[in-house]
């Protein structure tokens, strides 16, 4: 006997895993069928009973479902026991149980029966489901978990069975039928087994018989519960009259609305990610326009935007605070009693009404916050922050829902509010929200018990939020929550939900929910497999205080107790100065007073201990005798007292011991430090502590550009540590301050034009070439709204000339009435919208208690170190002490060279001891051969140094200062000026002291500084406050600091006339001038990377290939200086290589193992530890001595394709060939080896003491061909990414450098090369054949040459007359014109420009069919006997037909002779090229 049965409930479970006794978490039946059928399917009852709810309703969600409403089945609906006692009664007839899904109603059935007390039957009972594997196998849906295929729904599985689709789900009895059809046709197409049927062997025969053919549904008819509960709600309806509203009631409505004033307490910023439009300014702006007393932000699961919240707000109130002060001032001077008083009095100005900031978090509340063994996401309420004391509770909260409670979403729970409940108030929140939640989706009697929890817990302080966006779902809540609040008298406010500011932005809003779930905007709004999340209207918008009161015209106290929340809010702000962690000093310098009065004396005391301690070490001349270094030694302590006063004044010692106590413990762990950057490098103190490693004294650098001793601002240090040991320098600074007290700071990454443009039309379904061709039109860093917020005069100001069409062509997309537009039109709503959230680069906090207590955080993903939701630009203002503690490649590479100067040489180099006056040094940078050293090594730079031609580390600061934007047209003339070409002139006589280090150009931000208190006597504050206000142009503060340094500076007998055009140019300079404390550090960087260069070239060079390696365009940039320079490049060897490069006994640099794929740390670690014991004699020797389980088959497999084992002397082929048995000869030495140390570890000593020896035979090397070139190169770059041991175009430099016009990366920039003919060369690495619809044959091919690659396209007729070109390893020499695209009829839009190919050869055949001539260059001074006697063999030596030409020429005199050569002509070969190379001889060929 089958019984197949289905339930309709009033809901889901929230936990799946809960036992059945859990009588809240189970829903209810509500309906119930069942069909009992015999074993040959021949049905023997069928029943079906609504079940009538008896202390609890059906939700709406649920209803929406099924249909069956609270009324409908208290109408029509049994009770529960006798339902109960009818089901008993099937079961006791029942073998197996059946149905779809099944353990979901035997669950439902099993918890209603322990509800009347029964005992549960079911778990005994046999079961049969037409949800499993089985089915899923057979249906084959894609999309299950795990790559699997998804379980069938009944849906799906009789669309497969039965070719047709089964129309009404969700009504017990009809679903019941459906299954019945389905579970008879699976036994009729034998689905289960014997076993699960626990039949006989013959039953399958029986059944079939009985029935041959498809089966089909008995017929029963189906109440359409829908129109059921449509038909008694409106009997119901028509039963009870509409209460009619007075208009006494509706007159005292109006008169209670047009005293209250509504404000919007609940709404998301951008903050929310992905989820709102608004900004945090976009939200002040619009409660200001629209009068509003107060706004709120209430972002999802987040802080992130109150500080920028507030700060906007308080922003608003100060200026409106200050014009109301100059208004009132201005009244008030008013004297209308004076006798010459004309005018009229005006009234005295009112107070502003000022905005009142309203800082919430919506947060999700769920059962139990730490519990992650199942998704749980809980309801979203809104706890708001009545002050000061409640916004610290709200971080504190939001903090744990990061820390601890994050799963899936950022979560807390009941007993964390209740501990952080002070001086909060809560909203009940949205339809997710827990009361409205559960009346829609639980039940109104659990929705009740929640509103009780809440408003015992916070009493006055709770809340019911009501909405009217025109929902459904929302109006039936709406009921619920005003009968709640009349019967537990809980007041009522409106809200809105908003998630963007104006109604027209609610399309954008839209594409911004698709973007974040990857979904296209065409897919339907809804729940479920084929649906995405949307807002379900147009209505979530920040609406005027008039649209709000006319949708809550009949419930005015939800307008009117908005009053009263804003009462309870006391305006705070979240700005505060920093607080610096408490530094433990040692005994002897704390001072009793501190402990009383907070102060700092015992710091200062010990920061001027250790700051004279290190300048006896820093400044020998504090303990000379010789009065030239008394003199000396006054000056140096007279800095130190200055910048100790300036540091004691502002209060920031703590700050220089916490710094100098990490960078201290980073020397000892062996971390590099950078001799500092930025103006911090201008400290003597930082200097004394070893914080900066550049002597500011020597070098003038300021210590008021670090630290204004007139202004108190927050110094900022940033440290740079090599980036291998910038992680060990954090641990550190947690394991001191604990990890409670450390954290990195969060970034928000935003939509720039480029990214709103691609994500916009992704959503839209724009074709990604269109997206694409719209993204490139857009300048790099511009704004789409500045671009159309800017007139045609603007427009040509703003951009340059090639961008000027772009942005034109732009404008004109953007006015069209097509998809393309309105992808434009939607992205300027969309961009600078928070995309995404990162962890700043070298930002760490560090706070002088648990962070929480200060800010918000999160934790950083894939680790447990704390992330501030404040970022980069505020943290400061919020009080945190911030340290960029920045990883600098160049150190490790520095670091990595002394390291293999160490190891080869045993000569111990100290980088931080080069002397300033290397000459080799200097030669390398007059040469201009800066490949590879650290800020000096682009061509531009290269060009100046050749000519600058520099003698003295000042040259090298001020090229680094001058070599950027701006201050690049001033080096022409200080390249003259320093080689003697133009005059030195100085504008007054009293400039030269501080201009003669740069030629009487100014350079530096400090000239200015030190100028202004020379020429002026302005103070180092004033000087200091004079650079920020040019730099930023500050002009208001530049128009007050005029007029005093003309005047000071006529006073102290300077030319007035001089000055104005000194302050003039100073304006023009200084907002590009540099920081030169930034500039010395970063050159005597440099002077670091050079001097080694310069001395061991080879070592250098390794290591900045060692630094490159994950980088392979780099390596290969870096491999081609190597040959530059004339070293020799080898690939990795097992017997010279480490894991880094290295360089080898003769000088070469060796590849490293670490350079080849999956040749791990491990492996390469084993290799070289056991090498220790002498060189490895063959693979065999070395597979024996090494720890296999370190070094694995792949890891030996590319070693071989690497060149690894090269120097054995057998070839690569050999380690990789197969005699017929499938397995290599390399994975034959690792069984050999494996067995070799199995052996050797159990071997036993024998009876007389010694040790048995280890005899098992070596395989034998087998004999083979060799690979060719390609097969090795091409192997080589699939394990390393580049090629080693040669390149396939190696011997065809001449070609490729005077028969090509291009590289092949110029192709991906076509628009540059329209009407031109491109020439280039290189290797086809890739060929894939294709056919069109129409069976025409097309390709894509790639082509390789010494930098990039291409994917070219190639079609119709050029395909057929070239394909035979295109074959993997074939290097070619093509021609292609670049014609412009087709204009496209639909939209008149151009396309992509087109390739037109004019023709292919071999690369090895232009030689002789493009060289036509060649001429000779020759200066006059080689006009030498052996030169002319070396020509006349060349020439004599390779006679043949093409043209010889010579050309004579002097360099002083600038005189050139071209002379053809009327009776020699020859063959234009290498051999002959090599020849004048060897020679030295130039050339050119046409």
């Amino acid at each position: 006997m089958y019984l197949i049965f289905d339930t309709e409930t009033t809901g889901l479970p929230r936990n799946w895993k809960a036992p059945l006794t859990d009588s809240d978490n189970w829903p209810r039946c509500i309906q119930i069928a069942w069909q009992l059928h015999d074993s040959l399917g021949n049905v023997l009852e069928h029943q079906d009973y609504l079940v009538r709810p008896e202390g609890f309703n059906i939700p709406f969600d649920a209803e929406k479902i099924h249909g069956i409403s609270t009324d409908l089945a208290e109408a029509e609906g049994i009770a529960l026991c006798e339902m109960i006692e009818k089901f008993q009664e099937a079961l006791s007839k029942t073998t197996f149980i059946v149905g779809q899904n099944v353990r979901f109603d035997l669950n439902i059935m099993g918890a209603e029966f322990l509800r009347l007390g029964l005992e549960n039957p079911l778990p005994e009972m046999p079961l049969l489901d037409t949800c499993s594997e089985t089915t899923a196998q057979m249906c084959q849906i894609s999309g299950g978990r795990g790559g699997r295929f998804k379980l069938p729904t009944l849906t799906e599985l009789h669309q497969f069975l039965f070719q047709q689709p089964f129309a009404e789900a969700h009504n017990a009895t009809a679903d019941v039928e459906a299954t019945t059809r389905c579970f008879f046709e699976l036994v009729r197409r034998q689905m289960f087994t014997v076993e699960e049927l626990d039949c006989q062997p013959d039953y399958f025969e029986h059944f079939s018989k009985e029935n041959p053919a498809t089966i089909e549904l008995i017929g029963l008819k189906h109440i359409n519960l829908k129109k059921a509960t449509e038909k008694i709600k409106k009997e119901l309806e028509a039963a009870t009259a509409p209460q009619e509203i007075s208009s006494q009631e509706i007159n005292e409505n109006i008169a209670v609305l047009q005293q209250a004033p509504f404000a919007h307490l609940h709404n998301h910023s951008q903050y929310s990610i992905l989820q709102s439009t608004s900004s945090t300014q976009d939200l002040v702006n619009a409660a200001v326009a629209d009068n509003q007393p107060a706004v709120a932000i209430t972002d999802t699961g987040n802080m992130m935007g109150a500080f920028h919240f507030t700060r906007s707000v308080n922003n608003h109130n100060r200026t409106l605070k200050a014009d109301y002060q100059a208004s009132l001032a201005a009244y008030e001077a008013i004297d209308d009693t004076a006798t010459d008083f004309e005018g009229v009095v005006p009234d005295r100005p009112v107070a502003p009404k000022y905005l009142k900031a309203v800082v919430g978090c919506e947060f999700f509340v769920c059962a139990n916050h730490t519990d992650k063994t199942q998704k749980d996401n809980g309801y979203q309420i809104i706890l708001v922050a009545k002050n000061k004391k409640g916004y610290h509770n709200l971080a504190k909260m939001s903090s744990i829902s990061y820390i601890k409670g994050f799963y899936y979403v950022p979560r807390i729970d009941r007993e964390v509010i209740l501990k952080y409940k002070e001086d909060i108030m809560v909203f009940s929140g949205s339809m997710y929200g827990e009361i409205s939640s559960k009346v829609l989706n639980v039940g109104e009697k659990q929705a009740e018990d929640a509103l009780l929890w809440w408003k015992e817990a916070f009493g006055a302080d709770f809340y019911l939020e009501i909405m009217r966006h025109d929902q459904e779902d929302e109006n039936r809540v709406n009921q619920t929550l005003i009968s709640f609040s009349k019967k537990h008298n809980v007041p009522l406010i409106a809200a809105n939900n908003t998630y963007y500011i104006d109604k027209e932005s609610a399309n954008a809003h839209d594409i911004l929910l698709c973007v974040k779930d990857g979904e296209k905007q065409a897919t339907p709004i809804g729940r479920g497999r084929g649906y995405r999340y949307g807002l379900p209207n147009q209505e979530y918008y920040f609406k005027s205080q008039v649209a709000m009161k006319s949708l809550f015209k009949d419930l005015p106290q939800a307008i009117a107790n908005i009053s009263e929340v804003i009462e309870k809010i006391e305006p705070f702000s979240l700005q505060r100065d920093v607080l610096l962690p408490k530094f433990d000093i040692p005994e002897e310098f704390k001072v009793d007073e501190d402990q009383n009065d907070g102060g700092k004396r015992g710091e200062n005391k010990f920061l001027k201990h250790l700051t004279f301690l290190g300048a006896q070490k820093r400044y020998p001349a504090l303990s000379g005798a010789l009065e030239e270094e008394k003199q000396e030694a006054a000056s140096i302590r007279e800095r130190i007292n200055f910048e100790l006063d300036v540091i004691e004044n502002t209060g920031y010692p703590g700050y220089f011991l916490i710094t100098e106590d990490f960078i201290r413990e980073a020397r000892n762990m062996d971390v590099s430090v950078g001799p500092g950057r930025g103006s911090a490098a201008g400290s003597v103190v930082a200097y004394c502590l070893w914080i900066t490693n550049i002597d500011p004294i020597k070098y003038n650098l300021l210590f008021e550009r670090f630290l204004n001793p007139d202004r108190v601002s927050m110094p900022d240090i940033d440290i740079d540590f090599d980036d291998e040991g910038r992680s060990r320098v954090m641990d550190y600074v947690i394991q001191k301050y604990g990890s409670n007290q450390v954290a990195q700071i969060i970034t928000y990454g935003t939509m720039a034009a480029k990214s709103a443009i691609r994500d916009t039309a992704r959503v839209l379904d724009l074709p990604l070439s269109d997206a694409d061709r719209i993204a490139k039109l857009i300048p790099n860093m511009t704004k789409l709204n500045k671009i159309f917020g800017m007139d045609e005069k603007a427009l040509r100001g703003k951009f340059r000339s090639d961008e000027l069409p772009k942005v034109q062509e732009l404008i004109s997309l953007g006015d069209g009435n097509d998809l393309t537009s309105q992808t434009i039109s939607q992205a300027k709503i969309l961009e600078g919208s928070i995309r995404n959230t990162g962890i700043h680069a070298c930002g760490v906090i560090i706070t002088p208690d648990d962070i929480t207590n200060f800010v918000p955080v999160a934790l950083a993903k894939d680790s447990d170190l704390y992330v501030t939701q404040f970022d980069n630009s505020v943290v400061e203002s919020a009080g945190l002490l911030k340290m960029d503690f920045l990883g600098l490649k160049t150190l490790t590479l520095i670091k990595d060279t002394v390291k293999i100067v160490k190891h080869k040489h045993d000569v111990m180099l100290d980088p931080d001891n080069f002397p300033l006056d290397d000459v080799k040094t200097y030669e390398l940078f007059q040469r201009g051969e800066t490949v590879g050293i650290f800020q000096y090594e682009s061509a531009g730079m290269q060009k100046y140094l050749k000519e600058l031609k520099p003698t003295v580390f000042g040259d090298l600061i001020a090229m680094n200062a001058l070599y950027r934007p701006g201050p690049l047209e001033y080096i022409p003339s200080f390249v003259r000026r320093k080689n003697g070409e133009e005059k030195i002139q100085y504008d007054l006589p009293a400039m030269e002291e501080y201009l003669e280090e740069t030629y009487g150009i100014t350079v530096y931000q400090e000239q200015v500084m030190l100028l202004s208190q020379k020429l002026a006597n302005f103070s180092k504050g004033d000087a200091d406050v004079l650079r920020k206000a040019m730099g930023k142009k500050q002009k208001s503060v530049l128009d007050k600091m005029k007029p005093r340094f003309i005047e000071n500076a006529v006073a102290n007998g300077h030319d007035a006339e001089k000055l104005e055009k000194i302050w003039k140019d100073w304006e023009a300079f200084a907002s590009y001038a540099f920081n030169k404390s930034h500039s010395t550090c970063y050159a005597w960087i440099a002077y670091q990377t050079a001097y080694l260069k310069a001395h061991y070239p080879a070592e250098y060079m390794a290591a900045v290939l060692s630094n490159n390696m994950s980088d392979i365009k780099q390596i290969t940039f870096f491999m081609e200086e190597c040959k530059r320079m004339g070293l020799a490049i080898l690939g990795p060897d097992v017997n010279e290589s480490f894991y880094k490069f290295s360089v080898n006994d003769d000088g070469a640099v060796r590849f490293g193992m670490g350079a080849i794929k999956g040749v791990g740390a491990n492996a390469v670690a084993t290799i070289v530890a056991h090498r220790k014991d002498g060189k490895y004699k063959s693979i065999f020797d070395l597979a024996k001595r090494i720890d296999l389980r370190a070094a694995n088959k792949k890891a030996f497999e590319n070693l071989v394709l690497g060149g690894g084992f090269d120097s054995f002397g057998n070839h690569r082929a050999q380690y990789m060939h197969e005699d017929g048995d499938g397995i290599t000869f390399y994975e034959k030495v690792l069984k050999y080896a494996a067995r070799y140390q199995e052996t050797e570890n159990s071997s036993q000593v024998s009876l007389f003491g010694e040790a048995s020896e280890v005899q098992i035979p070596e395989p034998e090397v087998p004999p083979c061909e060799d690979w060719g070139t390609m097969k090795k190169l091409n192997f080589e770059k699939e394990v390393v990414g580049v090629y080693i041991s040669g390149h396939p175009l190696d011997d065809f430099k001449v070609e490729m450098d005077s028969f090509t016009n291009c590289r092949v990366a110029d192709f991906y920039q076509l628009e540059k090369h329209i009407a031109k003919e491109l020439t280039f060369g290189g290797v086809v690495t890739d060929v894939q054949h294709r056919e069109t619809k129409a069976g025409k044959g097309w390709a894509i091919f790639t082509v390789a040459d010494f930098g990039e690659s291409f994917d070219f396209k190639i079609f119709n007729e050029d395909y057929l007359k070239l394909r035979h070109f295109l074959v993997p390893n074939t290097i070619i020499h093509g021609k292609i014109y670049i014609k412009e695209g087709w204009i496209q009829k639909d939209t008149g839009k151009r396309s992509d420009p087109r390739m037109q190919y004019n023709g292919m050869q071999l690369l090895h055949n232009v030689m002789d069919t493009q060289a036509r001539k060649i001429t000779i260059q020759l200066p006059i001074e080689a006009l030498q006997d052996d030169t002319l006697l070396f020509l006349k063999e060349m020439v004599a030596t390779h006679k043949g037909d093409k043209q010889l030409f010579f050309t004579i020429y002097e360099m002083e005199d600038k005189i050139k002779l071209n002379m053809p050569s009327r009776t020699h002509k020859v063959n234009i070969c290498n051999e002959f090229l090599k020849g004048l190379q060897d020679r030295q001889l130039k050339y050119r060929l046409n």
